[in-house]
């Protein structure tokens, strides 16, 4: 299988756009306009208790676009060579985490809530859950 060669420099903070109002603010999203691929999918993580970390896996083909709408954390990105670890603690801005991208979403503040955009719907065929396999497939695909 060929996988996509994806560094953690591809990983990237985007600038949502903000709408001011005296009643509160509003930050509209459109896939492929605001991000970097169409929305084929969303969900939230949320009740994480503190300190707890959530993610730990890579996509094969899927890309994420990952904003902190409540609290903060940190995500640990790794592309098989190199890792960074980026915060996240403003609902106007979001990280693109292209595929073949080991991500962990980790350091929730209590009552955080970690909105994800995704680029294809579920398929757990899609998923490196182990670091050592996604750690050898990086290897053969650069041989």
């Amino acid at each position: 299988m060929s996988y996509r060669k994806s560094t953690i420099r591809d990983c990237k903070i985007f600038d949502l756009p903000r709408i001011y109002y005296r009643e509160g603010n509003l930050t509209p999203i459109e896939g492929a306009a605001d991000i970097p691929f169409d929305i084929k999918r969303t969900f939230y993580i949320y009740d994480i208790p503190g300190g707890e970390n959530r993610g730990a896996h890579a996509h094969i083909e899927c890309e994420q676009f990952v904003v902190c709408i409540m609290g903060s954390f940190d995500v640990a990105v790794d592309d098989g060579y190199s890792r960074d670890t980026i915060h996240l603690n403003r609902s106007y801005k979001g990280l693109y985490i292209p595929p073949m991208i080991w991500a962990s979403e980790i350091n929730f503040s209590s009552g955080s809530i970690c909105l994800v955009f995704a680029s294809d719907t579920y398929k757990e065929s899609d998923y490196f859950r182990d670091y050592a396999k996604f750690s050898a497939a990086v290897k053969e695909r650069d041989l």
